[in-house]
């Protein structure tokens, strides 16, 4: 904890009631807005520069000049030509970041609300040494004006709400989540098997299962019913002008299908199905789509990540900063892009929104 907060700290100690929550409401409102910038930035114990930099000791630093990162010549001349970053200037970057270093790679737009860009720097402070000597006398100054305000108000009688049990924030509801509720939320299954639950199932097990549950809308054998998803087949269709993109033919991840089904499926009975019960389902699919054979192959969380599905090979990463206009730190084309007239690449009847036939008013 940094030694503003622990002054902080011995002030409360001091004088309970003068130490209101507004501050580390803020910094807790603050928190909670940076998790829109968490794709790009890390802060905190262990934070390493990301898609952007570290945010970490980013008070009374230059613009530009976190080591190990690679920043745009914009912003590197920013820190040469004096940008420093305090409470003042990230609040102008914060509210529009090209306005301030014009061409900045930082795609994000901003932050509109006074208040939402205030907070931010309010919990971005709580990871900075040096923001401590720049507000310690301020801090100081507000805790003493807050204690002979406390001891004033003291003398005379006034009715005190008392927060609910476990309660916080500026309206007294709710309590911080605990860790089983936030297990139970969080779900997700990365693709190396990162998140798996503990079980099994087998191809044998699952076919009833789909009978019951998923051959109303996906087709016996995964071929589909009405505008339902098709799930199975489709092999080497991927070329063709209507490929069938199933799981066996398309899917990258044998993750993402028991991901899916765990957290979606059955329609409209979402969740109902126990993990095991996922295993046997996901395994059964596997089935349908000839990636195993044998009807007592049994799929768990200890032979998962040996299965990859055909398709897999055939994605890349979205490696759009290697794209030129990122590369140049150039703007990206929005008009007039293309030099030569526009041609059709492909009909919308492949789509399903045209009638078939020729002069039936099908639009291309």
């Amino acid at each position: 904890m940094l030694k503003s907060l622990k002054a902080a700290l011995l002030l409360c100690g001091t004088a309970v009631f003068a130490c209101t929550p507004a501050a580390s409401a803020e910094v807790a409102k603050g928190e909670k807005i940076f998790n829109r910038c968490k794709a790009c930035h890390a802060v905190g114990d262990g934070a390493k520069h990301k898609v952007g930099p570290h945010l970490n000791d980013s008070f009374a630093r230059a613009a530009g000049t976190a080591e190990g990162y690679k920043y745009s010549k914009a912003m590197t001349k920013a820190g040469e030509d004096g940008l420093v970053w305090n409470d003042e200037t990230l609040d102008a970057f914060l509210t529009k970041p090209k306005s301030v270093v014009k061409k900045t790679k930082m795609v994000f737009a901003g932050l509109r609300k006074e208040d939402d860009r205030a907070n931010v720097i309010a919990y971005l402070k709580t990871f900075s040494e040096a923001s401590d000597t720049e507000t310690e006398a301020s801090e100081a100054q507000q805790s003493s004006n807050a204690i002979e305000t406390t001891l004033a108000a003291s003398s005379a009688p006034a009715a005190v709400t008392k927060p609910g049990k476990g309660s916080a924030g500026r309206f007294r509801l709710g309590r911080v989540a605990m860790k089983e509720e936030v297990a139970a939320w969080d779900i997700d299954i990365r693709p190396d098997g990162v998140g798996l639950p503990v079980g099994k199932g087998s191809v044998a097990l699952g076919e009833p299962i789909y009978t019951e549950n998923c051959a109303s809308c996906h087709g016996d054998f995964g071929e589909g019913i009405d505008r339902w998803p098709v799930l199975a087949g489709g092999f080497e269709t991927l070329t063709e002008e209507r490929p069938e993109k199933t799981v066996g033919s398309y899917w990258p991840y044998l993750s993402t299908v028991y991901d899916y089904v765990r957290r979606a499926m059955p329609f409209g009975n979402a969740r109902s199905l126990s993990d095991d019960d996922v295993y046997a389902l996901t395994a059964y699919l596997l089935y349908l789509n000839d990636i195993v054979e044998d009807e007592d192959f049994e799929l768990s969380n200890e032979n998962f990540a040996e299965i990859t599905l055909p398709n897999e090979g055939n994605f890349i990463d979205d490696d759009r900063y290697s794209e030129p206009h990122y590369v140049n730190e150039a703007e990206p084309c929005m008009t007039d892009c293309k030099p030569d007239p526009a041609v059709i690449t492909m009909r919308a009847r492949v789509l399903d929104v045209t009638p078939e036939g020729e002069g039936e008013g099908g639009i291309d």
